[in-house]
């Protein structure tokens, strides 16, 4: 098995979790230029593969490696996963190729386990078939794996980047047709840019406002 890299792990969660909080106000503003290319193309491939092995979509071209093809419309990539990841507003960036290499380190030692001969012309991760990602993934994620919170944060970036559009102005993404929002059928705002939602969601008021409610709607 191939060590793993390395990496300050304490200092890699750190800048997870400093992300996940600085999301909300990252999403106030014009969504910034990403800097995948400073990246490479290696780092940026495999966590295009791994985001798509949490939230598929279809490939981008016939000759896409890092989007396996497993599931019809769009996934976490046509999202903005990397948009949302590379930031400038996050404290990512310089984490990022570091996780690339723990995360194809770890695909490397199951592709041995399984004796798997994975190509030189692409990350390891990227090379392994959809399946054998998804077994991948599963394990690390298991309680007993060393790195679980790495991949659970980052995870929660992937998710974001789909279903929340969070490195994004919700109305602005929602306006230029967000893969993600669009998708899951995410309501748009009234003219005025705010969302109110009258109706409620199951049918039916489930209790009735405290008397001492303020008009802002915040608890006696």
């Amino acid at each position: 098995m191939p060590p793993a890299p390395d990496i300050d792990r304490r200092a890699v969660l750190r800048g997870l979790a400093a992300a996940v909080a600085a999301l909300p106000a990252l999403g106030t503003v014009a969504a910034p230029a990403a800097s995948a290319a400073a990246l490479g193309s290696w780092p940026v491939s495999t966590l295009e593969a791994f985001a798509d092995t949490l939230v598929p979509g279809e490939r981008r071209s016939s000759s896409d490696r890092a989007i396996a093809g497993a599931a019809p419309g769009p996934g976490a990539v046509q999202a903005g996963v990397i948009a949302l990841l590379t930031s400038p507003e996050l404290p990512l960036n310089p984490l990022l190729p570091g996780v690339a290499a723990l995360l194809d380190a770890r695909a490397t030692a199951y592709a041995i386990s399984r004796l798997i001969l994975l190509p030189i012309d692409r990350p390891p991760f990227v090379s392994l078939s959809f399946d054998h990602r998804t077994t991948l993934v599963a394990r690390l994620f298991q309680a007993d794996d060393l790195d679980r919170a790495i991949w659970q944060l980052l995870a929660f970036l992937v998710g974001l980047a789909f279903d929340t559009a969070a490195h994004r102005h919700t109305a602005q993404a929602l306006a230029e047709g967000h893969p993600g929002l669009v998708w899951t059928g995410f309501p748009p705002p009234d003219a005025d840019g705010l969302w109110r939602y009258p109706a409620h969601s199951y049918g039916t008021a489930l209790a009735e406002p405290h008397p001492a409610t303020t008009p802002s709607g915040s608890p006696a």
